[in-house]
């Protein structure tokens, strides 16, 4: 495939890599916490329709992301290498919006026969005004991209994150189960580095779930006074720590005033359920709609901080999927 935008030259054949889909359902999260704000990261309008973005290598060997709006086709390209099968995602010049220089995700494989992967050099014609090479977010540190793709690898590996907080727990009269036994300096990237059963694990980070954030019920005296000063079947108040509360009431207020499209999203789950992913200022929520809900927050480096299945919590997840894009 050739790019057709001038920042890359028209001979230059784009060897494919992978592709991702960007729409208000599906979209590389890292850049951003709903799709207005991802395409915003790109320079690209919110178009409903959305876009498709291809990763590859050019002749050199520098990476580029080319921005297709032929979603359809990149659809069907990921639907078939993820059943396994072969698929030459070749889009028409016609359908490029543009090439971007860089990767958004950080990929384990790479073209061969072409130098090891790069970001392209600036163009001198360009007088300063090349835009800066996409880059994937750092592992090793904390921030909005690093909560947000921790919560994404929740979602990919609920039966492992699951299975650490037992039914009764997780049933019990209380709203909150508690928070995750983790520190914030020798566990901080746990949750980035869960294994990513897709095969292209270090796209979001590689590593055994089992390592992450331990998950234990929170019976502290702190959960004990807020139970107190709460009313009775309120969710919004219930549970010891103050983010999970701010959260909870953030989320209410998105069934009020519904947020932009891609704030919550919704897909499939075993048993009829489906599992929801949402995401705000400074936290981010995965949760299956007959089970119970999961927590990160910015100012909780790599704690996940379960939500239990309580009196509120059922009512809630119900509204947000109600809210939610679904990919089509």
């Amino acid at each position: 495939m050739a790019g057709t935008d001038d920042t890359v030259a028209d001979e230059d054949a784009l060897y494919v890599l992978t592709a991702v889909l960007l729409t208000p359902a599906q979209f590389p999260s890292v850049l951003g916490d709903d799709y207005p704000a991802a395409c915003a990261a790109l320079g690209l309008e919110p178009y409903a329709e959305g876009y498709g973005l291809v990763l590859g290598q050019d002749d050199g060997g520098a990476r580029w992301t080319v921005v297709v709006d032929d979603v359809s086709l990149v659809a069907v390209a990921i639907a078939s290498w993820d059943c396994g099968m072969e698929y030459d995602l070749s889009p028409d010049d016609r359908s490029v919006v543009c090439a971007l220089p860089g990767w958004p995700l950080a990929l384990a494989v790479a073209a061969p026969g072409v130098p090891a992967p790069h970001d392209p050099l600036p163009d001198p014609e360009a007088e300063g005004t090349d835009l800066p090479a996409l880059t994937p977010p750092d592992t090793e540190s904390w921030g909005p991209p690093q909560r947000r793709l921790g919560a994404d690898e929740i979602a990919l590996q609920w039966a492992a994150w699951r299975e650490q907080i037992d039914d009764a727990t997780a049933f019990a009269g209380t709203d909150v189960a508690g928070s995750a036994d983790d520190t914030a300096g020798e566990n901080a990237a746990d949750v980035m580095h869960a294994s990513d059963p897709s095969g292209s694990a270090d796209e979001l980070g590689a590593g055994d779930p089992d390592t992450g954030a331990s998950t234990d019920a929170d019976t502290s005296a702190d959960t004990a006074d807020a139970d107190e000063e709460r009313p009775a079947d309120d969710t919004v108040s219930s549970g010891g720590h103050p983010g999970v509360r701010r959260v909870l009431e953030e989320a209410h207020a998105y069934v009020d005033s519904p947020p932009p499209p891609g704030r919550i999203r919704s897909s499939f789950a075993p048993g009829g359920a489906r599992t929801l992913r949402a995401d705000g200022p400074g936290w981010s929520m995965v949760a299956r709609t007959d089970d119970i809900a999961f927590i990160l927050l910015d100012e909780e480096p790599g704690e996940v901080l379960p939500v239990g299945r309580g009196t509120e919590l059922p009512g809630l997840l119900k509204a947000l999927e109600a809210l939610a894009v679904r990919p089509a």
